[in-house]
């Protein structure tokens, strides 16, 4: 038998394992392991419709005809404020974004042909609605203790 590599001598099939196992026996000391305690078990509810969560029934009112009421029946939140309004060159810009898309989307759906130069211009305006609408966005650190939210 030829040996697979120079640097080893030609071993018989069987040695190799021989080998092997006196290595991994001989290793270090063994460490000796406790059996581990068996699990508990949880204890069963009390209550005779208890379940995972315990007697939900307790949540309710007392009379089973009686509905659920609320004890804030009075309140009534406060107005919200009005919708801001955009300046005009925002709008523009917004509608340049949004609008550009659909109107190409709605002539490739239905089969409209554009001219080039109409083409040309919704893809200008939504370019150029998103290189103002970037350019407009505060430069500014923030607070540091804001935690991103805005209102």
């Amino acid at each position: 038998m030829q040996p697979d590599r120079p640097d080893q001598p030609d071993r018989p099939d069987g040695d190799d394992d021989r080998i092997w196992r006196s290595i991994v026996e001989n290793y270090g000391e063994r460490p000796e392991l406790d059996e581990p305690p068996a699990p508990e078990l949880p204890a069963r509810p009390s209550a005779p419709f208890g379940g995972r969560f315990g007697d939900l029934r307790a949540l309710g009112p007392e009379d089973e005809d009686e509905p659920f009421v609320a004890e804030d029946e009075g309140f009534e939140p406060p107005e919200p404020p009005p919708v801001p309004r955009t300046t005009p060159d925002r709008l523009a810009a917004w509608i340049g974004i949004f609008g550009s898309p659909v109107v190409l989307l709605l002539a490739l759906i239905f089969g409209l042909s554009l001219p080039t130069y109409v083409g040309y211009l919704l893809v200008g305006g939504f370019v150029g609605g998103f290189l103002y609408l970037v350019f407009k966005m505060p430069r500014g650190p923030r607070d540091p203790w804001d935690d991103g939210a805005q209102v």
